[in-house]
């Protein structure tokens, strides 16, 4: 599949198949969001897959509320990708402070990308996770306290037919400007 393919045929899945994710596919993610590029070089997480019941669907269960039922799609999910951040390099982390940059958020979301697009070119579906409660995922997957989470990701077949639509984004005119603002 050529890059812009996959680019365009990579989507946010919220309806998952009862279908089991075959570990060299899941394996192949993990390797793609490992060779991820990072700010020194830091790589500055930890991938906690959680595939095993019951565990799995109390993370699911974490991500929404009676509230807020955004996200109630992961429990259809078979695997669950918990992106736990680490502490950067010593020279990322002064370039921190002095430029006022996260770098380690970048590069989370640069790793949780990689894992995507591989996804998506092995035939999976992917949702990235943003809404979730900390703690509680913090508390069941035994993560130290001093951590935190960057970002969830549902793992899965899509269901028959799910809907590809096509790609709302805002026009190139919108978001491009040459040499100045």
């Amino acid at each position: 599949m050529l890059f812009k393919e996959l680019i365009i045929s990579r989507q946010s899945v919220r309806r998952y198949a009862e279908t089991t994710v075959e570990p060299e596919k899941l394996n192949q993610c993990l390797e793609a969001a490992r060779l991820a590029p990072s700010a020194s070089n830091s790589q500055p997480w930890k991938f906690i897959v959680v595939n095993e019941e019951p565990l799995r669907t109390e993370v699911a269960k974490a991500t929404f509320s009676d509230i807020k039922l955004i996200n109630k799609y992961t429990l259809q999910a078979p695997v669950i990708v918990v992106i736990v951040m680490e502490k950067a390099k010593l020279i990322t982390r002064l370039a921190m402070m002095v430029k006022k940059k996260e770098w380690p958020l970048i590069d989370i979301g640069i790793t949780a990308e990689h894992f995507c697009l591989q996804a998506a070119e092995l035939g999976l579906g992917t949702c990235m996770i943003g809404w979730f409660e900390e703690d509680k995922i913090k508390k069941l997957l035994q993560i130290p306290s001093d951590k935190s989470i960057g970002l969830l990701i549902s793992l899965g077949y899509a269901v028959e037919g799910y809907p590809r639509r096509t790609k709302i984004r805002k026009s190139m005119e919108e978001i491009v400007r040459y040499n100045k603002y």
